[in-house]
């Protein structure tokens, strides 16, 4: 727990599938917390109460928005076989009457990462993305990401300048995303950690030209192996907008170029 990542998704066995949380107000992009941050703290909950450590797949429904305080997340054992366990959980806060509010439903499948085979078939790349010291970071620009955006503190990102037309008036219109992550603590990562960083860069929807909110409405996760040591690098792409919804496509690349994360989420494009 010596990572504010670990504080900060931390969660509190009250009773056999029950856990108390406290969401942090270190996590919030415009006010609203962090889609990936949510995602850990339910994964973590999911970890404790299933038999299998790493999550495998997870996918998550955002029913509405999150806002830093009490939380309770409710878990259910959906199914435990020998290499794979489902589980489901749901994150509750408190309406201004005391009554619930559930902001997010998931279901995931739960593994070992480290009993998988060595086994590597895949046409799959690294992408091509400058050295780190090439990349720029919310400190190097003239411009911050627009609105509230307490969670850039906690993260070491360095962004691709080919991907941050927008921080300059310009952007380039094709929906793409790149930069190498890391936590500002030095925290290395992990399964869970991944969690958050296929939904921590900035939204593809900037380089389309649009700026504010990109609420996600579902986010699936698929953890391939334990990340290397070192830093990350992450990926993501946007190739159609349409009805006011974009989906986007992610992958996290490792310092050992293994692919180790991917994910696709669709979310509502902003509006302003």
């Amino acid at each position: 727990m010596d990572s504010e990542f670990d504080r900060d998704t931390a969660v509190t066995l009250r009773e056999p599938g029950v856990y108390d949380a406290e969401l942090s107000a270190g996590w919030t992009i415009i006010q609203a917390v962090n889609g990936g941050y949510l995602l850990a703290l339910l994964g973590r909950a999911l970890g404790d109460a299933l038999p299998h450590p790493h999550p495998f797949t997870i996918s998550a429904h955002y029913l509405t928005p999150s806002v830093p305080g009490p939380a309770v997340v409710r878990t259910e054992t959906v199914r435990t076989g020998r290499t794979l366990s489902t589980g489901q959980a749901s994150l509750f806060q408190y309406a201004e009457d005391g009554t619930e509010v559930e902001r997010i439903r998931v279901l995931a499948s739960y593994g070992d990462l480290d009993a998988l085979p060595d086994d590597v078939r895949t046409t799959a790349k690294p992408p091509a993305i400058p050295p780190r010291e090439h990349c720029l970071g919310p400190s190097d620009g003239p411009a911050p990401i627009p609105g509230s955006s307490a969670i850039t503190e906690r993260l070491d990102i360095k962004l691709d300048p080919t991907t941050l037309g927008w921080a300059v008036g310009a952007p380039s219109g094709k929906g793409e995303m790149r930069g190498w992550f890391g936590l500002a603590d030095g925290r290395e990562p992990d399964p869970l950690s991944l969690l958050l960083t296929v939904d921590a860069l900035p939204p593809t929807s900037f380089e389309l030209g649009l700026t504010g909110w990109t609420p996600t409405v579902e986010l699936t996760a698929h953890i391939r192996c334990r990340p290397a040591p070192g830093p990350l690098r992450v990926s993501i792409t946007t190739r159609n907008l349409a009805g006011g919804f974009l989906e986007e496509d992610a992958e996290v690349w490792d310092s050992a170029d293994r692919l180790v994360a991917q994910s696709r989420q669709l979310a509502r494009a902003p509006r302003g």
